[in-house]
């Protein structure tokens, strides 16, 4: 617990020291990202120890504040969710500096980097507290953060409008999480969570009570549908590296939290499981849709964050469904597709909001259609994106590609069991996951296509250069770790049974005894793979040994008649998807605009209003 506690130190003094010498913005930069860059990574040792031990560790203190206790507590389930909130402040810290400059004065510099640090520190204080008191301080914590961080560039209307969408939002899932927390201390005469599960074990009813109010809570955080409005607004305005820490790990808090309520719940019941399908189905397709219509890259990528959140919220559920019937194998890899694809989606999409960020510093655009030819001008963020569009898709042998193939294989056991309502779980999933898959190859092809090929459809966009060096050396780093995931997917699954036994209860054993049953076919699959990628490179250089003695010439290559075709010739970002979107309609043009209309004024009367009915309703 001392290098966790380290770090949370480090973070902070490297943000108030920020603030501090905000009149000479170098050393504001530099006092910013040392506290970033030594915290997380004193935070990293702190969670790797504990998920390589197997041994959690747990801190009790006295504190001031009525009510409550110090009580901190860090398992395997807590260690392995700390992975991508130090992980990828770590490497948005060496981006930022770069992406920094020049961008405002040392005042708003300071702002940007004190609260980025704080938002990691509040993520990791959440995830470590055992105590409701103490819980609800670190998230009211991590919630106001990003407001800060979302209108840095408040001289635009449309920064602060999404800036105050986005504290609307989270407030109301506040809402929904202080009547959870206060039922339950009253109920258990403490905030301990160890009385909570006390009294929790054996009462089905509040159980399930306390499951959606969690649910909701929880899940606009994460970006859930309906409520997962905030996300395409606040994305696109924030500072890139600060999209990818909250895209990469704070809606992933969202997810902890569940996961770690559904801990104290006792037995589940199997409709919780199947509510979270639902909403993991709909979630998925809904997301990956509304990605396909986009204009703006980042937009886009908010969109397809909820894309993703519904895939991990799709193996959660088989998970919860197995658990609730008994069902070992749907149980544990259910879980294991879900809690995996929840550090995967943080390394690949952490690198495509880093991607987008060097995209618009080098042409000061996000625009599809102000961009176009940048893979020229911008080799290294262009093969990086295209790496991280690939992962995010789940081409093999990187990482997506893993915990999409072990939520394929739980829907496939399930559809072999002889229990019909099992077997229609598994053939949701299935359904789900095909579509899914398909709609995010084609959105991504869109956005690395038009982005990044053809020629340039404005002159910001011929101009454009490579980023500094730091910039592009996090995007690597983060395209190196999730191809060694990929490489290394056996270890990585045997890896996770520490992480499943804390999230479901079954016995380590039995939870190892049924990852190894999918190690073999997972191992399997990515030799074949990695076999055909290499027959692929031989061909290559064999070609390449054939032409290189001979002299190859250019010329003038058959146009249709137009040999240089101007950037209005090319396709669109609407048009690249049209058929598809044509197909969807329905649904990419229905966005819930009878409740998410944009108005704040009645986002904050939805929050009173729920807060209002909710503490009437508890003290009835």
């Amino acid at each position: 617990m001392f290098e966790f506690l380290g770090a949370i130190l480090l973070l902070l003094v490297g943000g108030m020291a920020a603030v501090a010498s905000r009149a000479r913005p170098a050393l504001c930069q530099t006092a910013g990202q040392s506290g970033a860059v030594a915290g997380s990574m004193l935070g990293l040792v702190a969670a790797v120890r504990i998920l390589v031990s197997g041994q959690p560790e747990a801190m009790t203190a006295t504190w001031l504040m009525p009510g409550g206790g110090f009580h901190l507590q860090i398992d395997a389930l807590a260690a392995f969710f700390l992975l991508p909130v130090f992980g990828l402040s770590l490497v948005t810290a060496v981006y930022g500096r770069s992406y920094l400059a020049g961008r405002g004065d040392g005042s708003g510099l300071a702002g940007c980097w004190f609260h980025s640090n704080l938002l990691t520190a509040g993520m990791a204080s959440v995830i470590a507290a055992h105590d409701g008191l103490l819980f609800l301080v670190s998230w009211e914590i991590m919630a106001l953060s990003p407001f800060f961080l979302v209108i840095f560039d408040d001289r635009r209307a449309t920064v602060r409008h999404a800036a105050w969408i986005y504290l609307a939002a989270t407030h109301l899932g506040t809402a929904f999480l202080l009547v959870l927390f206060v039922l339950l201390g009253n109920l258990a005469g403490g905030s301990d969570f160890d009385g909570y599960a006390a009294v929790l074990k054996g009462n089905p009813g509040l159980a399930s009570l306390v499951f959606i109010l969690a649910l909701i809570g929880f899940g606009s955080k994460a970006g859930i549908v309906p409520v997962h409005v905030w996300l395409p607004e606040a994305h696109p305005v924030a500072p890139s590296h600060a999209s990818a820490l909250m895209s990469g790990a704070m809606i992933k808090v969202g997810i902890y939290g569940l996961v770690r309520i559904l801990t104290l719940l006792g037995p589940p019941q199997p409709w919780w499981g199947w509510l979270l399908i639902a909403i993991g189905a709909s979630s998925g397709v809904l997301g990956v849709l509304f990605a396909m219509a986009q204009h703006d890259l980042k937009r886009l990528l908010a969109y397809s964050s909820v894309e993703n959140i519904g895939i991990i919220l799709l193996g959660i559920g088989i998970g919860v469904v197995g658990l609730a019937t008994g069902m070992l194998t749907l149980t544990v890899i259910g879980f294991a597709a879900g809690l995996l694809h929840v550090v995967n989606h943080s390394i690949f999409k952490g690198l495509l909001f880093l991607g987008a960020g060097a995209v618009q510093h080098a042409s000061h655009s996000l625009e599809f259609e102000q961009l176009g030819g940048l893979l020229k001008r911008m080799p290294w963020t262009g093969a990086a994106f295209l790496a991280g569009a690939a992962a995010i898709v789940g081409l093999p042998p990187l990482n997506g590609f893993i915990s999409e193939f072990l939520l394929f294989y739980s829907g496939f056991a399930a559809v072999l069991d002889p229990a019909p309502h099992i077997a229609v779980a598994g053939l949701i999933a299935i359904i789900v996951m095909g579509l899914i898959s398909g709609l995010a190859a084609a959105c991504f092809a869109k956005a690395f296509g038009v982005a990044f090929l053809g020629s340039p459809r404005s002159a910001e966009a011929g101009n454009a250069h490579e980023v500094a060096r730091p910039m592009w050396a996090a995007m690597a780093l983060l395209a190196v770790l999730y191809l060694v995931i990929g490489l290394a997917a056996p270890l990585v699954v045997a890896a996770l049974a520490d992480v499943v036994t804390a999230a479901t209860g079954v016995a380590t054993g039995l939870v190892r005894a049924q990852l190894a049953t999918v190690t073999g076919p997972l191992t399997t699959t990515i030799a074949v793979f990695g076999v055909l990628i290499g027959l692929a490179l031989l061909a290559w250089l064999f070609r390449a040994h054939l032409l290189w003695a001979r002299r190859i010439g250019s010329g003038p290559v058959w146009g249709c008649g137009y040999l240089f075709p101007s950037a209005r010739m090319q396709y669109t970002a609407s048009s690249f998807v049209q058929p598809l979107t044509t197909q969807f309609h329905l649904f990419v043009r229905n966005r819930l605009n009878v409740l998410q209309h944009g108005h704040i004024h009645v986002y904050v009367l939805y929050v009173a209003a729920t807060l209002v009915a909710l503490l009437l309703w508890a003290s009835l």
